[in-house]
């Protein structure tokens, strides 16, 4: 195998990459995502780091068997196993020379070209990082059901790389690629954050006056949880890694993420008294119809009735997301220190970004 400190053959003046894959146990998906995003030899230089987080099925095994057929692949041990962790190690241990670091994903297909795309993007556009669109696709029945409710403005709020929408800076997106020295020089991602380490990243390189561009052109496929049970914990710690965020920098939440704390807060007071003022029922009612009635809509237009169960999905998103989001210990704390603030600390994004409908 390649020594880590040997450069893959690039032609002169030409960037080096360092494609970095977060991996644990992901042996059904680690060699379509590895053929989708590595590029062809000629196309661009670059190395792909495999950061294994302690696989115990075969992912190990198929990414050694990779790399055997091509040197450019390298298994490396992830201790701290979670994804943030992962891309600070593959940002460390790059070939020195590596200018670009891509973030990339098992459980996503990526488009032809997207490395290469990617590093032309940032050049052009003089950003730090390169944001993409986000685009779920399920397999199953329910994935599809829930894929459904993330694409749509129900599950997502309206943000600006879960929409595809128009190319332009932006205060926050789904990580795709960073200047690798301006992502050391901030510190990488925070890592004691297990969800939301990229918003809180963002926040940091749009204050130190780096510029993140979403390219509108360049979404991947992701696949989503399958079930019910996974889709409501990763959204619990989703909403935890906000909570953390907002704690850390101080800011008060958008009102697209307090509704569904408000929510939840009102479902956790009527509930215990609507034996006694059955009135009390009747928000929540109209909240759950009003989901109900969406996930018909996407049904009727894909003219898939599996899609009815994206309305239950969105709930299961909103409420959990909610729990996690309030059961912060540093929440009221945030709310009661940008209170008496009196006014949201800036983002630091540039002029004209749509900061507003973004993270």
């Amino acid at each position: 195998m390649r020594s880590p400190t040997s450069p893959p053959a690039r032609a002169a003046g030409a960037p080096l990459v360092t494609i970095a894959m977060p991996a644990l146990d992901e042996a059904g998906h680690i060699a379509e995502a590895i053929a989708s995003v590595l590029p062809d030899r000629d196309a661009v230089a670059c190395e792909l780091l495999v950061l294994d987080g302690g696989s115990r099925d075969g992912t190990c095994a198929i990414v050694a068997a990779l790399s055997a057929g091509d040197p450019r692949i390298r298994l490396v041990h992830n201790e701290r196993r979670i994804q943030a962790a992962a891309l600070n190690l593959a940002a460390r241990l790059a070939h020195p020379a590596s200018a670009y670091l891509v973030r990339a994903d098992c459980h996503a297909v990526y488009p032809e070209g997207f490395v290469q795309n990617l590093v032309r993007t940032m050049q052009l556009r003089e950003a730090v990082s390169v944001v993409v669109p986000l685009r779920t696709v399920g397999v199953t029945p329910l994935q599809r059901a829930i894929a459904a409710a993330q694409n749509s403005r129900l599950g997502n709020g309206g943000s600006a790389h879960r929409q595809g929408g128009i190319s332009g800076y932006v205060a926050h997106g789904h990580h795709a690629a960073f200047d690798r020295r301006a992502f050391l020089r901030v510190g990488g991602y925070d890592e004691t954050f297990t969800h939301n380490e990229d918003a809180e990243l963002d926040r940091r390189l749009c204050a130190a006056g780096g510029r993140i561009y979403l390219a509108a052109d360049l979404a991947i496929t992701y696949f989503p949880r399958a079930r019910f049970g996974s889709l409501a914990r990763q959204y619990r710690q989703y909403g935890r890694g906000c909570a953390r965020t907002l704690e850390k920098h101080a800011s008060l939440p958008r009102a697209r993420q307090m509704l569904p704390a408000l929510v939840l807060l009102y479902a956790v007071a009527a509930l215990p008294l609507a034996a006694l003022m059955p009135a009390l029922l009747i928000p929540l009612l109209l909240y759950a119809g009003a989901c109900g009635l969406c996930g018909l809509a996407l049904a009727l237009k894909a003219r898939d009735p599996v899609l009815l169960l994206s309305g239950p999905a969105a709930v299961a998103m909103h409420l959990s997301w909610a729990a996690g989001f309030l059961s912060h210990p540093g929440y009221w704390r945030t709310v009661l220190r940008a209170a008496l603030r009196r006014k949201r600390p800036g983002l630091g994004v540039p002029p004209g970004s749509d900061a507003a409908r973004v993270n």
